[in-house]
């Protein structure tokens, strides 16, 4: 079937029943991420996960029990806003434009941040050229204390804000993030400076520049983070990019040109060279050349004629196409890859759920720290201001910050870069869970072949004309879809055959058909050699034999009880099969093929594309089984198919692939989808999730590492709040950017 109908249908709308996805505002660390999650899961019926790095959370809600309302609800309860996520390209739209003009102000306020916070920090620079003067001496400040009142109060409470207003809802809602540590922290040293300098006692020294610095530095963190964190997203923006704003329709007679969102299906579009395909249609009139790379990863354009299909976001590279739409907007496979890509990036990965637990506790384990630190300081015998000031940078260094983005931020470039090259991923337990497998389990029909085969042969027996077996054998198929059957009917239509009508009929799933048919007197029957000699029926062996052995699929048609004869169909392998093999041996994993067929074409098809270990004669059921048997010795498993029938051990596995141009229900059953049908499309999904998830590794080491080392540096005196701010802003960064590094992965062939 059609990918695009494929990808609508892995994706229906939204019912009452359906999972719910919500915009978060508010968040500023993984610690509220970590709130909003346990306030939702609070709600009776409701299971939620939150992703701090797309500032979202999907949830599951059983109708009876809540409501979209009662959701939203919860997370205002705990702090923080949230609105019900609807059309996935205005969603998208929108959040860019929203996270644009934060961005801006961020830009602007840090600016003004450095302004005031540089002459704080010059006779501090200017001590390390002249050397340190005595603390508590008038000559040490270079400015006056008022000056610097003057220039931190506006840094610590105007610029400073965002800070404040995110701590008051996070302990509104009964928790506490990084703004609360921040606030805290810059907070004291504000404060204490300011009683200082109103009283007037020049012996102690005043910490304008740490709190100011603080805050300035956070807010370059920030600054840098959310330009990173843009790009991580960058995969699905250019996607939605591809389509045209307007487009060229055929009304009344004449070519007008409307708006993208006026067009409706049924519509004839014009598509002149060099431009985006606006839809996904039918083909025509015209003839060229189409650019699909974008979607399939395929790099080899495909030429397009009348009756074929194009999508939305494909390049017209020659040729005017008049195509008549059948998908717009949010019909289209294009938004069908965007919704899934974005419900993968919301999702969580198995390995994120230790920093979930850190990240839940973290925040009050610091303050305790900092009080410890503070107490133990001031009881040997630090002077109390720099014990105060020790507590500050304890404060400031331990964000949880580095730890949040470690997980998501990965996961969203790899599932971005999967996209681009025609693999949609549909979770991130699928994406962590490709990379461990051992054994991949292989369909025949479809997916090491082209899955369109075709009679090669048919061998009527003694006294049986040649149209009376493909007549009897037309009949039996009617209304199957199953590829053998599309086949015997093309070419009981080749032949001029007119198939009769069906007066009873039976399925045998796996093994063939039997029924009546009007005008034939006895029950006709058709299947495989093995379900004919079940019933009595046996065709000659040299013949079947000799077909087996040139890798064909034998078909028997009987009629009461006597055979009629032979029907011969070829299934051509794919051309990429055998390369697809090797690579997947190369990458460490063993292939075995479970096919219908029997065990001579098992094994022809077996030899040619390189497969050791294969099962012919395995009905639906049995793959399933045989997929649960490996699993059962703790074998970390895969299924890759195409077909109805391998939806079964497709949802049996624990992890899925099914070929894009396959059927909906395997598309539905299937954890990974690829765009191509080509068995490579899997290898490349596998080392994508290894390279994915040795970034999340990565960064989560970065992440643990810097607090396991910062805060007790901190902790002993051994790092001003400045440099704290500077060390906290530069962890989130190098954590998103490592993960960017994934964009410009590629697979090795």
């Amino acid at each position: 079937m059609d990918s695009a109908a494929a990808i609508a249908a892995a994706a229906p709308p939204e019912q009452a029943s359906a999972p719910v996805n919500l915009a978060l505002e508010g968040m500023t660390c993984a610690a509220c991420a970590a709130r909003i999650e346990k306030a939702l899961n609070r709600v009776p019926g409701v299971e939620a996960s939150v992703n701090f790095a797309t500032e979202s959370a999907r949830v599951h809600y059983d109708p009876s029990r809540a409501n979209p309302r009662a959701l939203l609800a919860a997370v205002e309860r705990a702090g923080y806003r949230a609105h019900v996520k609807r059309d996935v390209s205005a969603e998208r739209r929108d959040d860019v434009a929203r996270k644009l003009a934060a961005y801006r102000t961020l830009r602007r306020e840090f600016i003004i941040a450095v302004m005031l916070t540089l002459p704080l920090l010059a006779p501090m620079l200017a001590m390390l050229w002249r050397g340190a003067l005595p603390v508590g001496s008038e000559s040490a400040d270079l400015l006056p204390r008022w000056l610097q009142f003057a220039l931190a109060t506006p840094v610590q409470f105007w610029i400073g804000r965002r800070f404040y207003v995110g701590a008051w809802r996070s302990l509104r809602g009964g928790g506490a993030n990084m703004d609360v540590l921040i606030v805290l922290g810059t907070t004291m040293a504000w404060a204490l400076s300011s009683v200082v300098t109103v009283l007037g006692l020049n012996h102690q020294h005043v910490y304008f520049e740490a709190g100011a610095a603080v805050i300035t530095l956070v807010l370059l963190g920030k600054l840098l983070e959310a330009r990173a964190r843009a790009g991580t997203s960058a995969a699905m923006e250019g996607l939605l990019r591809l389509q045209p704003k307007t487009v060229r329709v055929a009304r009344n007679g004449t070519t007008v040109e409307v708006p993208l969102e006026e067009v409706v299906v049924g519509d004839r579009v014009q598509v002149r060279a060099g431009e985006s395909v606006p839809v996904d249609g039918i083909v025509r009139e015209g003839q060229s050349s189409v650019d699909e790379s974008m979607l399939t990863g395929e790099s080899h354009p495909v030429a397009k004629a009348p009756g074929a299909f194009v999508h939305a976001g494909t390049l017209n590279q020659e040729g005017l196409l008049s195509c008549e739409a059948t998908g717009v907007g949010d019909t289209t496979l294009l938004a069908g890859i965007v919704r899934l890509v974005a419900e993968a990036q919301g999702s969580k990965a198995p390995i994120q759920r230790l920093a979930d637990r850190v990240s839940g506790v973290f925040v009050p384990i610091v303050i305790a720290i900092a009080v410890a630190t503070f107490a133990l300081a001031w009881w040997f015998g630090r002077e109390g201001t720099q014990a105060l000031i020790d507590a500050v940078a304890v404060l400031v260094i331990a964000c949880p910050c580095a730890l949040g983005l470690a997980t998501p931020t990965a996961i969203i470039v790899g599932t971005g870069r999967g996209a681009q090259i025609g693999v949609l991923i549909r979770n991130a337990t699928a994406l962590e869970l490709a990379g461990r497998l051992k054994v991949l389990i292989v369909d025949k029909t479809g997916t090491l072949t082209e899955g369109k085969p075709e009679v090669t042969d048919v061998l009527p027996a003694d006294g049986t004309a040649r149209g009376e077996l493909l007549c009897v054998a037309a009949s039996l198929e009617q209304g199957s879809t199953h590829p053998l059957a599309r086949a015997i009917h093309a070419a009981a239509r080749a032949a001029n055959v007119v198939p009769r009508p069906l007066v009873e009929f039976v399925l045998a799933a796996g093994k063939g058909v039997h029924g009546r048919l009007a005008g034939t007197d006895g029950e006709a029957m058709l299947g495989s050699l093995d379900y004919l000699a079940e019933q009595g029926m046996v065709a000659d062996a040299a013949t079947a034999a000799g077909l087996h052995r040139a890798g064909k699929t034998l078909v028997g048609v009987a009629v009461a009880g006597r055979m009629l004869g032979l029907i011969a169909l070829a299934d051509r392998i794919r051309p990429t099969s055998a390369a697809g093999v090797a690579r997947l041996r190369q990458a460490g994993i063993d292939v075995v093929m479970l096919t219908g067929d029997n065990a001579a074409t098992a094994q022809a098809v077996a030899d040619r594309v390189g497969i050791v270990e294969y099962r012919a004669g395995v009905l639906p059921s049995a793959k399933a089984e045989a997929v649960r048997g490996l699993k059962s010795r703790g074998i970390v498993t895969g299924m890759v198919g195409d077909g109805v029938n391998d939806a079964p051990a497709l949802a049996a596995a624990d992890v899925s692939f099914a070929i894009g141009a396959g059927s909906d229900i395997a598309i539905e059953a299937a954890d990974i989808t690829l765009m191509r049908p080509d068995l490579g499309a899997v290898v490349d999904a596998i080392l994508l999730s290894r390279a994915t998830v040795a970034k999340i590794r990565q960064n989560l080491f970065f992440a643990f590492v810097y607090n396991v080392l910062g805060i007790p540096l901190a902790a002993f005196g051994l790092l001003h709040p400045a440099i704290a701010g500077a060390a906290m802003a530069a962890s989130s960064v190098s954590v998103v950017g490592n993960a960017l590094l994934l964009r410009g992965w590629k697979a090795t062939h």
